[in-house]
């Protein structure tokens, strides 16, 4: 894969680059039009292909933030057509790397040495590159090691990347304007805070302790002598990613002690730590040649404050699902429902959220789930394609909920897809074992 000597830094030089995209992504439409004259039965599925192809390719050269606001999109398989998730997709673990000078240029500016300065071996092409930063192998003192380098000009340029992709993201799921300012600061902080490596290392320390009482479960070490603010060392895992493992033929047996250990991980972080690794994409677990779990990415790590948890997970027991009364008035508290909402609006959304909360919350109500089931997926489907297709929702404020929702629910709708992929059959209450 070709190496990158610089990236884009200025505002305008990246607002430029995406000005281009947007040029080739208007050719698409008045390509696909032009063949709709002639064949009016015509898929867009040619035009999301080409779409996806534009944007990915103008994103990957950026970088930063705007190639993880399309990381983050590639999680949501059943909002996105497929030809966007496959594609947004390789923003996880494969974008173009920095070339070997950029990255001796970057340590020596944050750790004030090169890097065969500092390790006994260094491998100057990195393993995999993703968004905010590119992983390389190292070894110390008999130590094999992974050292992750984040991209020149990421953390100085999320608020201006933030501003240029902020009207795709609106138009895409119909935010208001006037009311969308809280979900895009908890973007940004949320982002400003995954490219400081500082607390990323701090906080991976914390969460993998507090985490090594799970089975099944491995977390890596990390050296704080050898990182900054821009560069994590940490322990070499070796495994399979588990993307890559959900693609072969294991064993049912495997795949549920794999789903119980990352559904016991992440419940154990919610409910017993209240805050939880918020990125659960396939690109940051490992499964080992023992078939246990490695987690090795803990740069974002959403905290859950007791105004939200609490409703939250009431809302979540089907017997207040099922009253009238309860089940409002958790609308109200999570910000679904607002004291502005015309009749219209609160009829709507009562009904979509109810219909929502009733196929999301079943594995909560359950002693046991199988993620794999066929039926459970097909109503998620369902339900996405009808109301993307409803015309009455595009006019209606898109804005619901508090802006804890963001990241939990990206969260929960991750941890259910990698759990499907596992075909996992997981105890519900299991965590509660580990927990004093």
């Amino acid at each position: 894969m070709k190496t990158l000597d610089s990236i884009p830094t200025g505002k305008l030089e990246r607002a430029g680059k995406l000005v281009r995209t947007g040029v080739k992504i208007g050719g698409n439409y008045v390509k696909y039009y032009g063949k709709k004259l002639v064949n009016p039965d015509i898929s867009k599925e040619e035009l999301d292909q080409d779409n996806a192809e534009d944007i990915y390719d103008g994103l990957k050269t950026l970088k930063g933030s705007a190639l993880k606001v399309a990381q983050m999109l590639s999680m949501e398989k059943n909002l996105l057509p497929r030809a966007y998730v496959d594609k947004f997709s390789l923003s996880q673990f494969s974008v173009p790397p920095l070339s070997a000078p950029l990255v001796r240029k970057t340590f020596k500016k944050y750790l004030g040495q090169y890097p065969e300065d500092i390790f006994d071996s260094f491998d100057k092409d990195s393993i995999n590159a993703a968004s905010i930063g590119q992983v390389h192998k190292a070894t110390k003192n008999g130590k094999q090691l992974a050292v992750k380098i984040q991209y020149p000009g990421v953390a100085e340029s999320i608020s201006s990347d933030l501003a240029l992709v902020r009207p795709i993201a609106m138009k895409m799921f119909n935010l208001n304007s006037k009311d969308s300012d809280k979900y895009f600061k908890e973007v940004e902080h949320k982002l400003v805070e995954e490219t400081n490596y500082i607390l990323e290392l701090e906080q991976s320390k914390n969460i993998t302790e507090a985490c090594s009482v799970i089975p099944n479960m491995q977390f890596p070490d990390y050296y704080p002598g050898l990182s900054s603010e821009r560069i994590l060392t940490m322990d070499w895992m070796k495994g399979q990613h588990l993307g890559d493992f959900t693609k072969t033929d294991f064993k049912p047996e495997v795949g549920n002690m794999l789903g119980q250990a990352l559904w016991d991980f992440y419940m154990f972080q919610i409910h017993h730590l209240r805050k939880v690794h918020a990125d659960p994409h396939p690109g940051n677990f490992l499964v080992s040649e023992r078939s246990t779990l490695i987690a090795i990415d803990f740069g974002c790590i959403k905290e859950i404050p007791k105004e939200f948890y609490v409703p939250y997970f009431e809302l979540a027991k089907e017997e207040n699902i099922n009253n009238d009364l309860v089940f409002m008035e958790k609308l109200y508290q999570l910000e679904i429902l607002t004291p502005t909402d015309s009749l219209e609006e609160i009829t709507f959304f009562k009904a979509l959220f109810k219909e929502m909360l009733q196929i999301f919350t079943a594995p909560f109500n359950q002693e046991e789930f199988d993620f794999g089931s066929d039926d459970f997926w097909a109503r998620i489907a369902d339900l996405s394609e009808r109301y993307s297709k409803d015309g009455q929702i595009r006019k209606m404020n898109g804005n619901r909920g508090s802006k804890h929702f963001l990241y939990i629910n990206r969260t929960f709708f991750g941890l259910y897809n990698l759990l499907h992929d596992l075909k996992a059959k997981v105890k519900v209450n299991n965590f509660k074992n580990y927990i004093d």
